[in-house]
């Protein structure tokens, strides 16, 4: 795991490993710009970013939005690290509840794709899974709200 530290000024961001849906991600474009937080977009994506249905979500914040894209999980990885930021997987398969994680400024919150999750070696990369605990049966939240869920815990416990 990465040291815990991070440079000062940093907040927490998003990160969606290749986005099936371009609703959800322009909704959390959206929450990234008006949140102030980076939204990265790990590639290859199921639509092409700039898509219409994305466009329409995101609305005018698309312009405010900091919005990083990667070409590939490796590309997104090696920036990562070289940053030295921890990455926080947000999963149904997490062991944390996202209530009990203690965020610290930096941190990058992953979110999987809506169709897949992330595969196993992206779930082995994480420094740390996170779940939002749900009642018996239910299998999972859209990924925007469940975005919005921890990342506006996340910065709560960061001061933003």
């Amino acid at each position: 795991m990465p040291e815990r530290s991070a440079p000062a000024g940093l907040r927490p961001a998003l990160a969606l490993y290749q986005p099936d849906i371009a609703q959800n991600a322009g909704t959390l474009a959206r929450a990234a710009a008006c949140l102030d937080v980076c939204l990265h977009i790990i590639e290859p994506a199921g639509f092409p970013v700039g898509d219409a249905g994305f466009r329409r979500a995101g609305m005018d914040y698309l312009d405010r939005a900091a919005i990083h894209r990667h070409a590939s999980f490796t590309a997104f990885e090696d920036w990562r690290r070289a940053e030295r930021r921890c990455l926080v997987l947000c999963s149904t398969g997490g062991a944390i509840p996202y209530t009990a994680y203690a965020f610290r400024p930096g941190d990058i919150l992953m979110l999987g794709r809506e169709s897949a999750g992330v595969p196993d070696d992206v779930h082995s990369t994480a420094d740390a899974r996170i779940v939002i605990p749900m009642m018996p049966g239910a299998r999972s939240l859209n990924v925007a709200l469940a975005g919005a869920m921890i990342l506006g815990e996340a910065l709560r416990q960061t001061g933003g």
